[in-house]
């Protein structure tokens, strides 16, 4: 579908497919249902929940790191830095190759290859 984008799958308990979708508009309940119907196919498959992102939005890709510069996210990386797998803190920089975030244990910079799973956090 034009202009969505499917920031988040997974499959969770159940068998359930789960995605978080975004547009540049938002996200309404009418556009939830035209994802789920024209994902028909997946419907045989799995059950189906297709939500909008909500306030602990995903952070997939540079350009959503950039859109939430000074807010604070969670980054969980691949492996462990510096004895840690989770930093949570401001988002300060961002680039192509990685993100800058001022965590408690201070500012790290951590490549997006190397990260598992991100997200915003509540203020």
């Amino acid at each position: 579908m034009p202009d969505v984008e499917v920031l988040l799958a997974e499959v969770v308990a159940g068998g359930t497919l789960r995605l978080f979708v975004d547009h540049p508009d938002g996200v309404s309940l009418a556009l939830c249902e035209q994802v789920t119907r024209a994902l028909e196919d997946l419907r045989e498959q799995y059950a189906l929940e297709v939500s909008s992102p909500g306030r602990d939005r995903p952070l997939v890709k540079p350009d959503h790191f950039r859109r939430f510069l000074g807010r604070r996210a969670r980054v969980r990386t691949r492996e462990a830095r510096d004895g840690h797998k989770s930093f949570t803190g401001e988002l300060v920089g961002a680039d192509d190759r990685e993100v800058t975030i001022a965590a408690e244990t201070g500012v790290v910079a951590i490549p997006y290859t190397e990260i598992h799973r991100s997200n915003l956090v509540e203020e």
